[in-house]
């Protein structure tokens, strides 16, 4: 009997959080899983690293995506596909409400009091401020190629590098 060469391979959706990456038209994407210790009877946090295909550049550095798995591989390390960026950085959405979400308040209920009992000066005002991206390379330098430095040359002005010590 001969196989089918054209077998049905299912395609799964995954979330995940974009991790700074050196691919070109890639972004690498961490996802967690939850590994059961027959032990001690707990889960626990693993993380696999993968990487998503992104030519637009539409995940930055910290955002929330939605992956799907590809049916070929694009080439030996991307298998996967950036199909949508849930939550950008620092803007997340209560999923159930729709309201955009403080720490764990709501927003609005976070202005309400504001409005009761008088503003701070302190006080983050969101909708005066941009949206995620319009300082990009001014003070958010994410789309950047972050690298570690090893040794301490005096020579080496490139100040896309950090110092881990």
């Amino acid at each position: 009997m001969a196989t089918n060469p054209a077998t049905k391979k299912a395609l799964t959706y995954l979330l995940g959080v974009c991790v700074p990456s050196a691919k070109q038209n890639a972004a690498k994407i961490r996802i967690r899983k939850l590994d059961f210790d027959d032990y001690i009877l707990m889960y626990f946090n693993k993380y696999e690293f993968v990487y998503a295909h992104d030519p637009e550049k539409r995940c930055k550095t910290g955002d929330t995506v939605l992956i799907q798995n590809l049916p070929e591989k694009l080439t030996r390390v991307i298998t996967h596909k950036v199909v949508d960026v849930i939550y950008p950085l620092g803007d997340i959405t209560d999923p159930i409400t729709g309201k955009k979400v403080i720490g764990r308040n709501y927003r609005d209920h976070v202005e309400e009091d504001a409005e009761l009992f008088g503003p701070l000066k302190s006080t983050f005002k969101y909708k005066e401020r941009p949206k995620r991206g319009s300082m990009e390379n001014i003070r958010d330098f994410t789309s950047k190629n972050i690298r570690v430095k090893y040794n301490d040359d005096p020579n080496d002005n490139d100040p896309y590098t950090v110092n881990p010590l």
